[in-house]
């Protein structure tokens, strides 16, 4: 019966072991490798930096958290084995490799040490301490690779869990997070570079789909290949802040937050596309996405504000059918569907259904895109008030209403679209028109 019901499922656990098993005899010695060496190139030098907040001289010494600390080795390896495929075992080994390959460079680009002398400790912890310091010095600290695999842990198990295990799973974690302060292994800058590192490699290797960078070819629209250089200029800029200002102070570090999300922009436009939002078609976003791109979101969430911020929310075109900005949650109670040309942007929570069809800011979207907002909204407003937007509601979302209203016959030609557009108080800037003919 057991074999017929696993042959039903289409699924057989023996490739799934034999895969993990794979990965694990690979990824050890690469780890130990890799990080000893690491290690060995930082100890050759005569000083090495720390950077550590004042206030960490009052976070305590706790022997016991050793005990939550070294479980993240053996959840690294049950981890491997919690999936349903070989497919989603190479995902997982992917991501360990991703987070691994950079902490170390990192490592050896930027050594760093941390400062805490451990008190003496006994019994179990402290002969956790003894076989810790066995391999693992005083170096190998920022990113802390601890906190980026035990994000890549904690989301990689999450999934299979039921609620009440999953909560207890979230506060193992959670002391597991404390326990790299707790233990003296790190120090607090450490964290934040770690969980930046962890959910790149989340994004990178996303569960829903290929890798965002996976498709990537230069682009030839010039539009989208000037923005990508300004944005990758931008990210740059603030790299070198984060850079020189880790002189200074630890809190330089945060640099390195909006830094990778220009990056990522960047990429985007100049050849990955729209991909690397990860933003689905309800309009929601990988947990990757939401954290790794939140300052560049914050920025579009400001600029939208600037710009319409003499404007109403949105202006009805033609029997239940509005134009605006991106809108707020508190602004959906109006409409049954949205129609979201915004790729950069996370729909708020809410009952309305919505529909995203991704393009990418200030350039022309695709007709094929276009005629299927246009298609979307046409089909949707024989159930409920329609709201089409972008991000401010000039320029993608414009081009899609002035195709409905030409598609429609509500109009004769783009002009007129704008026209009637205009009259309503509403201003666009209808250079994307092109794609409509």
């Amino acid at each position: 019966m057991t074999t017929q019901l696993t042959e039903l499922d289409g699924f057989s656990r023996r490739p799934v072991i034999r895969r993990a098993i794979a990965w694990l005899l690979f990824l050890g010695p690469f780890f130990y490798l890799t990080y000893g060496t690491a290690n060995w190139l930082a100890s050759l030098h005569d000083d090495v930096p720390n950077l550590a907040f004042n206030w960490e001289g009052h976070v305590p010494f706790i022997a016991w958290s050793i005990i939550p600390y070294w479980s993240v080795n053996l959840f690294y390896a049950i981890a491997l084995f919690v999936n349903d495929s070989p497919e989603q075992v190479d995902r997982l080994a992917k991501r360990y490799l991703t987070a691994q390959i950079i902490a170390v460079l990192c490592f050896v680009a930027f050594p760093l040490t941390a400062t805490f002398v451990k008190p003496e400790t006994s019994g179990l912890p402290g002969f956790m301490f003894e076989v810790l310091g066995g391999f693992d010095k005083p170096f190998n600290q920022a990113p802390s690779l601890h906190i980026a695999l035990l994000l890549i842990i904690w989301d990689q198990m999450r999934r299979v869990m039921g609620d009440a295990i999953r909560i207890v799973w979230h506060i193992w974690c959670l002391l597991i997070g404390l326990s790299v302060l707790t233990t003296y292994q790190h120090h607090a800058v450490d964290i934040p570079a770690g969980a930046l590192l962890g959910f790149f490699a989340l994004w990178l290797f996303p569960r829903n789909g290929s890798s965002p960078l996976a498709g990537f070819q230069l682009t030839s629209n010039p539009t989208a290949r000037r923005l990508g250089l300004y944005y990758l200029a931008g990210a740059v800029v603030l790299l070198a802040l984060g850079i020189h200002g880790l002189s200074m102070t630890g809190y330089a570090i945060f640099w390195f937050w909006p830094a990778t999300a220009l990056t990522i922009v960047a990429l985007g436009y100049l050849g990955a596309g729209v991909v690397i939002f990860q933003k689905q078609t309800d309009g929601t976003v990988s947990l990757a996405s939401r954290w790794l791109l939140a300052p560049y979101r914050l920025f579009a969430r400001l600029n939208i504000r600037f710009w319409t911020r003499k404007l109403p929310p949105h202006i009805e075109l033609a029997d239940g059918v509005f134009l605006g900005r991106f809108p707020k949650a508190s602004e959906l109670n109006h409409f049954t569907t949205v129609i979201d040309l915004a790729a950069e942007i996370v729909a708020a929570r809410n009952a309305v259904e919505w529909k995203s069809f991704s393009t990418m800011d200030l350039v022309a979207p695709v007709p094929e895109t276009v005629h299927l907002a246009s298609s979307a909204v046409e089909a949707a407003r024989h159930h409920g008030p329609v709201l089409i937007c972008c991000a401010l509601g000039f320029q993608r979302s414009a081009t899609v209403a002035v195709d409905w209203l030409i598609g429609t016959g509500r109009v004769a030609n783009a002009r007129e679209a704008e026209a009637l557009i205009r009259a309503k108080g509403w201003p666009v800037h209808l250079h994307h028109v092109e794609v409509l003919t």
